[in-house]
């Protein structure tokens, strides 16, 4: 996004140079790539005193001048102009500057007296067409003093790189609101010279439940204008404005957009331009009189309708791209007028559009036509529907002051515009969040000046309404941030301080493949991440849609694809010891739906077994046996709750691992393009889990409880480690056959209180000594004070009330033999 320092200022009047409003906006808003000074032509321009002013002796119209430019001596310069004073500052040129025409200065005779430079006039600096005198200047500047460090005359061009989920920020109206909230000034729009006064009121139309199409008309001209539902297009105004002079534009509109990097091409056209700028809403002005039929409609392109557009190509409208439309297209809606319907110095009617188009479709189509636009960029992120009023009025207003004419009522369709969302803000979530306290009245005045509508405020909470402007705040943690960005994250303290861990659980695939890096790492392995593309083939693979390179076009289907070739690699540099693994993803293909992806385990180990010692200068070598013994050991790492084996297989590989009886993986011998002197490579692949389908197996470090709503993770709450000793006892229980475990628990429970802090059931036992009909069972209870310890009597007492209800509450007793 390209911004003028001087355009914001006319919204914020702030006092800050271009370098402290970069720093302002990188700190709060969007990082600011690059300043670009404007009126760098300038630079040589110094402020100059005249000191002396005599008539020129051999002329009646040039004067002599002594001028005082900063320097250890005064220079003579020759002036033409009349009103030219002693004592009096002007901008001066000295001898060797090349002005902004491009002429160099040189030091001359005029007349039989050398001059050394030139006094300079508003229009010879390039600041206006008054070529009457020179420049006089009322400021409080040395002389000598830099003329663009003297007079806000050259511009500064920000160069803002804005996220996608901020398209508010891609126009001076959006940075401006930014602007407003991190100084504290209102913003206002910037006063245009003669700008005329209020246009009609627009006439809305409402999409009615159940329609296919919107529809307005004028009366005069005798224009109808139709909105069909399915192209998405949120809002759509229209206007027509009659009897335009087109010519070029005035001089401050022409430094506008030049300080956004944008060439003025006439009135029309450049207000239009100003106004996307401004305000972030792109307009589009036709040609009214190519315009057939009485009939504007927003549809979909016909199959094979071609369109001439403004740059000269003629273009084959994809199919359901969204056109503007007479009896045919004129317009790329979204991305790009037509060559008929364009602007043209005679030009006399207009047909101006502001409308809010569907961001996917306008993305679409504009991929499809392999274009960009300023007006593309905008809607593929997103134009605030609500804009489109004040655009209207604006550019209308604009259009009226530059080209003159008349205007009718506008005409407003409205399909669906988004409601407003409610959020409430609560103080201790912004504590919390930050770790240090905002007051409640500065949060609310930096989102008041950002634009949120405060609909309820407390000491501790506010409820506030989005504007419909910021699309990306959703939720009380949005708000968080904003109020974190405009406080500034410069003021929070650095230091480590307390908090609370979260009871969110880790994700079962990443648990799973930390523990198998671990152990890897424990056995001596190093890891390494190549990229998953291969030279496969489309029968067996999967074929990236715009690979990196075409000779790796396809994703791998092993791991030991890709992990080979690191092998290889190490092998090259004459390093023989290789022990290598990779946790990451394999592709298959699947008819009809998207690729099998699973997270895999590779592994490579070939040379010594263990580094040479003195004890032992020639260590063995790597043989299948050690793979076998670390296949089994990554596999149970990796599904630590499941019944691991390895068989051996009557294919190439020489064992297959199996979980719980299904194939997981294989060790086998790995063919290298090796030299001769390296010792045989054994390789292990196993999947740690199915993307799609974590878990069943490996489920993580968490328990995993079956519900009604299915398998759920078990959260460990948080509490703080116990400063006092327990107290155990083990409780062996006579119990009849028909009473369950869990009633046993719940009585047990029940009576030992609240100082029971575990309880374990460890044992069961059936036969000699235990009478028909029942079994022994035996629980571990744990008891614990968190202020003291626990006397021998009271867990005696509690063990004697256990036994007691136990009796009474189930026939359960306690075991003696």
């Amino acid at each position: 996004m390209n911004a003028s320092y001087e355009w914001l200022r006319a919204f914020v009047p702030v006092d800050a140079t271009p370098a402290q409003m970069r720093d302002l906006f990188t700190e709060h808003t969007a990082t600011v790539e690059e300043l670009v000074a404007l009126r760098t032509d300038l630079a040589p321009i110094v402020v100059a005193r005249v000191v002396e002013a005599e008539r020129h002796p051999d002329s009646d119209h040039l004067w002599v001048t002594k001028v005082d430019a900063g320097g250890k001596e005064l220079l003579e310069v020759v002036c033409g102009a009349p009103n030219v004073t002693a004592g009096k500052l002007y901008p001066f040129a000295p001898a060797g500057t090349t002005m902004p025409n491009g002429v160099k200065l040189d030091r001359r005779k005029i007349r039989g007296i050398v001059s050394n430079g030139m006094l300079c006039s508003a229009r010879e600096l390039g600041l206006g067409d008054d070529q009457q005198g020179i420049l006089e200047l009322n400021v409080d500047a040395a002389p000598g003093t830099r003329f663009l460090s003297a007079m806000p005359v050259g511009d500064t061009r920000l160069v803002i790189d804005v996220g996608a989920n901020r398209p508010d920020l891609l126009s001076h109206l959006g940075l401006a609101r930014e602007l407003s909230a991190i100084t504290g000034r209102r913003w206002q729009l910037p006063e245009i010279p003669g700008l005329v006064g209020e246009t009609p009121k627009p006439t809305r139309v409402q999409a009615q439940p159940g329609a296919t199409t919107i529809e307005g008309r004028w009366d005069d001209p005798q224009v109808r204008v139709v909105v069909e539902i399915d192209t998405q297009c949120r809002r759509y105004m229209a206007a027509v404005v009659g009897g335009v002079t087109i010519s070029p534009s005035p001089e401050w509109l022409v430094r506008r957009l030049e300080a956004v990097g944008v060439r003025a091409i006439n009135n029309v056209v450049d207000a239009t331009n100003y106004v996307l700028h401004e305000l972030g809403q792109p307009i589009h002005a036709f040609d009214a009189t190519p315009l057939h039929g009485g009939t504007m409609s927003v549809r979909r392109a016909k199959p094979g309708e071609t369109l001439v557009t403004l740059d000269g190509v003629t273009r084959t409208l994809p199919r359901d791209a969204v056109v503007i439309a007479d009896q045919r297209a004129q317009a790329i809606a979204g991305v790009m007028g037509g060559r008929d319907s364009e602007v043209r110095d005679a030009t006399r009617d207009l047909f101006i559009e502001v409308a809010s188009f569907d961001p996917k479709s306008t993305r679409a189509t504009r991929r499809a036509l392999g274009m960009s636009t300023d007006a593309s960029y905008r809607f593929e992120r997103g134009v605030d529907p609500e804009l489109a009023p004040i655009a209207m009025d604006r550019v209308l207003r604009l259009i009226l002051t530059l080209a003159g004419g008349r205007t009718n009522t506008p005409l407003d369709l409205v399909a669906a515009l988004p409601a407003h969302r409610a959020v409430a803000l609560r103080s201790s979530r912004v504590t919390q969040v930050l770790g240090a306290e905002v007051p409640m009245d500065r949060a609310r005045a930096y989102l008041e000046h950002a634009g949120f509508e405060i609909v309820s405020a407390g000491r501790t909470e506010l409820s506030l309404t989005v504007p419909s402007w910021r699309a990306d705040v959703s939720t009380e943690i949005d708000l968080v941030e904003e109020v974190a960005r405009f406080h500034g994250y410069d003021t929070f303290p650095t230091e480590i301080r307390p908090f609370r861990p979260t009871s969110t659980v880790d994700d079962p695939m990443w648990t799973a493949a930390d523990r198998v890096r671990q152990a890897m790492v424990a056995l001596g392995f190093y890891e390494t991440r190549p990229m998953p593309f291969v030279a496969g083939s489309d029968a067996t693979h999967v074929r990236v849609a715009n690979p990196l390179a075409e000779n790796e076009a396809y994703l791998r289907r092993s791991v030991l694809e890709t992990l080979a070739r690191r092998a290889e690699y190490n092998l090259a540099q004459r390093v023989g010891d290789v022990r290598l693994f990779e946790l990451g993803s394999t592709f298959e293909p699947v008819r009809g739906t998207v690729p099998r992806e699973a997270l895999r385990l590779g592994v490579v180990l070939m040379g010594r077994r263990r580094p040479p010692h003195f004890t032992e200068p020639n260590p063995p070598a790597y043989d299948e046996w050690d793979a076998k013994g670390i296949a089994e050991r990554a596999a149970q790492v990796a599904h630590p709750s499941s019944v691991v084996q390895l068989t051996a297989s009557d294919g190439d590989s020489l064992w297959s691992i199996e979980v719980d009886g299904r194939a997981i993986g294989i060790v086998t011998r790995l063919a290298l393009d090796a030299p001769v002197w390296a010792s045989p490579a054994w390789a292990i692949e196993l999947e740690v889990g199915d993307i799609a389908g974590m878990p069943p197996a490996g489920r993580g470090r968490h328990t995993y409880i079956e519900g009604p709503k299915g398998v759920r993770p078990h959260v460990s709450r948080y509490r703080a480690l116990p400063t006092m000793p327990a107290a155990e006892f083990d409780l062996a229980l006579v119990v009849p056959r028909g009473t369950s475990v869990a009633d046993v628990e719940r009585v047990i429970r029940a009576a030992a209180g609240e100082l029971l802090e575990n309880l374990t059931l460890f044992d069961q036992y059936t036969g000699e000594g235990v009478e028909a009909n029942h079994r022994s069972l035996a629980w571990r209870l744990t008891f614990r004070h968190p202020e003291r310890t626990l006397r021998d009597r009271e867990i005696d007492g509690r063990r004697a009330k256990i036994v007691s209800a136990l009796e009474e509450e189930l026939h359960v007793r306690q075991r003696t033999g």
